[in-house]
């Protein structure tokens, strides 16, 4: 028996159809990085969130984890499907979670940034970063959450990686801990040292400005490109522009200016790309490079051919942004 051309038609219309209802989303998952207490962050996002659930026409779900690893597990597995990420932890999100790289924060001062800090108590009797990098072994330290740009890919970097130093074995005591933990235990004088930033300095001057005269800054970073907003790759193309529509959008009215202001005094958000995270994968690469050149157990030819493999990645890296 010979199918008609026309039942033929209607057959593939039908399975199309069924294919498209099947990819038809019906809620979004939004995952927020834990640079402080879930229950801050909940605060500072939801009301946007709840914005955008209203924009996209679909519940849009806040999603927070202890850790960067667990939001960026969770996007890999289509637990969630837009985040926000530093650069460092988008960078994982890009080429282990099906992640693209398609806002960016815009700063309330206008800055295309902000600053990596190490910090101390200002009674510590530490006054110099000169002193941290000589006398380590005589002070606790506390880094950032090891995804984390500013409280640990930049600092490790600049300060010690670049002096030939590993924050593991240079201190009497490393930990670990968000930017609000590392602040409250230089101010509660639980560490000697730790990392900091601009965003949670700011925020501290305008909620508590009093706990910030305590607070001395040893160390302030180059410029670090503002946080991207990063959904999967697979998220069907009509929501991809109903969400970067109602992003690049947000901020039209008093209110909304609010609800981004207390979102780490931000302006709005800016369409942007994974080439924002260029400068952060030629950091990680250089780290790499100074990591083996200091090898002790790495023979010369081993060093030559890693040497050869970085400065592949940072050519390639560089003729990108050409």
């Amino acid at each position: 028996m010979h199918c008609s051309r026309r039942s033929i038609i209607a057959a593939a219309a039908i399975a199309l159809a069924g294919i498209a209802q099947a990819a038809e989303v019906t809620e979004l998952n939004f995952g927020i990085i834990a640079t402080e207490k879930a229950g801050a962050l909940r605060q500072m996002w939801e009301p946007f969130l709840d914005d955008m659930s209203k924009a996209v026409g679909v519940k849009v779900n806040g999603f927070y984890a202890t850790d960067y690893a667990g939001i960026i597990e969770a996007q890999r597995f289509n637990k969630l499907q837009i985040a926000w990420y530093g650069n460092k932890s988008a960078i994982d999100a890009v080429d282990r979670a099906s992640g693209e790289v398609f806002a960016q924060f815009v700063d309330l001062d206008g800055t295309p940034g902000y600053y990596s800090y190490l910090i101390t108590h200002k009674d510590s009797g530490i006054n110099t970063l000169d002193q941290v990098l000589k006398n380590g072994k005589d002070y606790t330290f506390g880094i950032g959450d090891p995804q984390s740009t500013s409280g640990t890919l930049v600092p490790s970097y600049y300060v010690f990686t670049l002096n030939g130093l590993d924050p593991k074995t240079h201190f009497k005591v490393m930990r670990s801990s968000n930017h609000e933990g590392n602040f409250l235990a230089v101010l509660n004088r639980q560490v000697d040292v730790a990392t900091s930033n601009s965003e949670m300095t700011q925020k501290i001057k305008e909620k508590t400005p009093e706990k910030l005269e305590q607070i001395r800054i040893l160390w302030t970073s180059p410029l670090i490109p503002r946080d991207p907003l990063v959904w999967r790759k697979d998220l069907p193309a009509d929501m991809k522009k109903k969400v970067q529509d109602f992003v690049v959008g947000y901020g039209k009215d008093a209110r909304e200016k609010e609800i981004l202001k207390n979102m780490y005094r931000l302006a709005g958000f800016k369409a942007s790309t994974d080439a924002q995270l260029i400068p952060i994968r030629q950091l990680e690469l250089f780290k790499d490079r100074r990591k083996f050149e200091g090898d002790v157990n790495m023979s010369e030819a081993e060093k030559k051919v890693k040497f050869a493999e970085i400065d592949a990645k940072l050519a390639a890296l560089a003729g990108k942004t050409k």
